[in-house]
């Protein structure tokens, strides 16, 4: 049985590294030897899994060019790094297309690569063609998070395939029920701005009168980030700011509803943890209507796919969830019988079916 080295370039709490988890957990159990290689952060969700973990260099920057030197830097010293498994029986697992330099070493070395795709929305475009182009040269098997990416994204002349991400629904015990006589609508994502940030704060405004209602917003960043972005942002007193959070299971159990307003046009959400993570604690969902949503949410059953711009819609549809105890009922039902399909174990099996292939 082969030695799985798994990269993951970026290791905060984000989707990408908790599917990364995931697997990684399974393979352990499946009784597979493994290593882990990525970025140094002591929050990550990657760390302190059963495996051996090395840190890889990895940097951000507020300034664009510079996190493109300390990108291209990364990447050759992961390269380095990597060819030290030139006489080792290993199978390379990049997770995401951003750490090319482990897939070029492994082609260079003739050893199998699994690409675990995650993304679409990748600029500037010659990025994204560029690391196009490395998946075509040295991916052996491809496995895309939705059927979505797959069709976006699709590769010619190799093995391919859909597993949808998962969560553990045995874990989750919260009645969607609420002791809250508020109606406390959450968005968790990262502080960006294609991520309907900006549109969060401008539903938020419209409840500003309304006592009834409360805004939750937990961003994947520490506090001197948020303060900095927000320095000129107008936030109404509705609104509640939290950093990253290492547990979203308290934000989850007291909310009533799970928004994500992310820009359709800048940002297309491939899948959607954190929509499927809402809906197994009986939150309904309001969520774009392109991209992997689509195939987690269906319009006026678990909740509404309406785009961020359509800020009367969401406003109106937020209102009459509260107001309408019987549809609001209806929603979350099924939302938590949905969550129910993205069962971990079907996950787990379907992902060491494909790396046994």
């Amino acid at each position: 049985m082969s030695k799985l080295v798994f990269v993951h370039l970026y290791n905060d709490r984000s989707g990408s590294p908790k599917v990364l988890s995931q697997v990684i957990n399974a393979t352990c159990r499946r009784g597979y030897s493994a290593e882990l290689l990525t970025s140094y952060n002591p929050d990550g969700v990657l760390n302190g899994l059963p495996i051996s973990q090395k840190n890889i260099f990895y940097r951000r920057s507020e300034n664009k060019i510079i996190t493109l030197i300390y990108y291209i830097i990364s990447q050759l010293l992961l390269f380095l790094n990597c060819l030290r498994y030139f006489r080792q029986d290993v199978v390379f697992y990049v997770n995401t297309l951003m750490p090319f330099g482990a897939a070029v070493a492994a082609w260079i070395m003739r050893k199998p690569v699994i690409y675990h795709i995650h993304e679409t929305s990748i600029k500037p475009k010659i990025l994204k063609s560029f690391l196009r182009f490395i998946v075509n040269l040295t991916a052996t098997k491809i496995i895309f998070v939705s059927d979505f990416l797959k069709n976006e994204e699709s590769f010619f002349n190799k093995e391919q395939f859909v597993v949808y991400n998962a969560i553990n629904v045995d874990s989750v015990l919260i009645s969607p029920e609420k002791k809250d006589d508020k109606f406390n609508v959450l968005m968790a994502c990262s502080l960006k701005t294609y991520k309907g940030v900006l549109e969060y704060i401008s539903i938020a405004k419209h409840f500003v009168e309304n006592k009834e209602f409360d805004f939750y917003l937990v961003l994947n960043a520490d506090s001197k980030e948020i303060n900095v972005w927000f320095n000129d942002v107008s936030v109404p007193p509705n609104v509640k700011l939290f950093s990253r959070q290492t547990d979203m299971t308290s934000f989850y159990a007291k909310s009533h509803l799970l928004l994500n307003l992310s820009r359709p046009d800048e940002w297309i959400e491939t899948f959607g943890l954190t929509i499927l993570e809402g809906m197994s604690f009986g939150l309904p969902v309001i969520v774009p209507p392109v991209g992997g949503p689509v195939e987690i949410v269906e319009n006026e059953r678990e909740g509404y796919l309406i785009s961020c711009y359509e800020t009367q819609r969401v406003v109106d549809s937020i209102k009459k969830m509260a107001a309408d105890s019987e549809l609001y009922n209806y929603f979350s039902n099924n939302a938590i019988a949905k969550a129910n399909f993205f069962s971990l174990s079907e996950f787990e099996k379907n992902i060491i079916d494909i790396i046994d292939l």
